[in-house]
């Protein structure tokens, strides 16, 4: 498969600016691999496709708030630092992405908070837009932390062309976010509600959490024509032992397990053994899922409408069929489907 097939007309507006006003009343698809049909429900009638016994893998990462706006030294112009891992807490050292980068070379340094209560100085270049910070901040590691989260904002998507409101802290979160670290939501998780989740444990369904941190690379585009010359950015996951027990219990008694997202897929696709069992696991990630690929353990999923061209999109490509969904995706746009981050959902069976 070529980079080609994964490209479709979307219309502009159907890019969700704002998410549904209750979380499990988006809308959601249900495609049938086996039959072909197509349904449209809400996304709450999720439970009626799950029964006792079979398993629901979630993804527990949380997302902290990665995009700071700071001030370069001498100038003062205003420069967007966007957080994307912790490369040394001893040293205070980032990856960042700046924005504008041509102005911020190393031996820079740039001053966050009205205070200046934050400063940072520019220790390398790792990429165009990438550089390695080195924050200077006096109070503990703790402080720090609680430093970034005071002065950071929420970290939408950068198509979502509004500010930041207080509701997107809340609502850019799953609402079983616990493992601090991603820079994104994974997103098809923003859709349980605390009542659904307590409806579909009532009929029986298991959950098993899985974490993988959400970076940037999620969204990077797929520049070379041939699928398998791209490179995935690495992201740090973790299996545990917990998590493969009930996976591999529900996988023994012929029961459904039901991936929610592409994240909670790539991370137990990561870790499976020759016997298509899940192994625990604890380090980084940077499989990259196209077609063909064979799944080891998932029976469904849950995922997001996503954007043309996206890594994301091959793997439900991989997942779905590659005609069946471009089908589904024609669908989607015709009957005004919302795409993306705070979209609609997809549920494949």
């Amino acid at each position: 498969m070529k980079l080609s097939h994964f490209q479709f007309n979307l219309p502009e507006e159907l890019l969700a600016e704002f998410p549904t006003e209750n979380r499990d009343e988006s809308r959601l698809m249900v495609v049938n691999r086996k039959t072909g049909t197509i349904e449209h429900k809400l996304f709450k009638d999720i439970i009626d496709y799950f029964d006792d016994g079979d398993v629901m893998v979630l993804n527990n990462t949380k997302v902290f708030p990665a995009r700071l706006y700071g001030n370069k030294e001498k100038t003062g112009a205003r420069i967007e630092v966007f957080l994307l891992r912790e490369l040394n807490a001893e040293q205070r050292l980032w990856d960042v992405l700046v924005d504008p980068a041509r102005k911020i070379r190393i031996g820079n340094k740039l001053y966050f908070g009205d205070d200046d209560s934050l400063v940072a100085e520019v220790i390398d270049n790792t990429t165009s837009r990438g550089r390695t910070l080195r924050f200077l901040y006096d109070g503990s590691y703790e402080e720090f932390r609680e430093k970034l989260v005071e002065l950071g904002e929420t970290p939408i998507p950068k198509y979502i062309n509004r500010e930041v409101t207080p509701e997107d802290a809340e609502r850019y979160q799953t609402i079983y976010a616990k493992e601090e670290g991603a820079v994104a939501a994974p997103t098809a998780g923003l859709h349980f509600s605390k009542h659904l989740l307590k409806r579909l444990e009532i009929k029986g369904v298991d959950f098993a959490e899985v974490t993988l941190h959400v970076g940037l690379g999620t969204f990077n585009p797929v520049e070379v024509e041939d699928l398998s010359k791209h490179k995935m950015d690495s992201e740090e996951m973790k299996i545990t032992q917990e998590a493969c027990d009930v996976i591999n219990n529900a996988k023994a008694k012929k029961k459904k397990v039901c991936c929610i997202g592409t994240t909670a897929m790539r991370a137990m696709e990561s870790s499976v053994s020759s016997q298509r069992t899940l192994n625990p696991y604890t380090g980084w990630t940077n499989k990259f899922i196209y077609p063909p690929y064979d799944f080891s353990l998932a029976d469904a999923m849950v995922t997001n409408f996503h954007t043309p061209k996206s890594t994301l999109l091959m793997m439900i490509s991989a997942f779905c069929g590659h005609d069946l969904m471009m089908k589904a995706y024609k669908e989607a746009i015709q009957e005004k489907y919302r795409f993306y981050s705070y979209g609609d959902a997809m549920l494949i069976i």
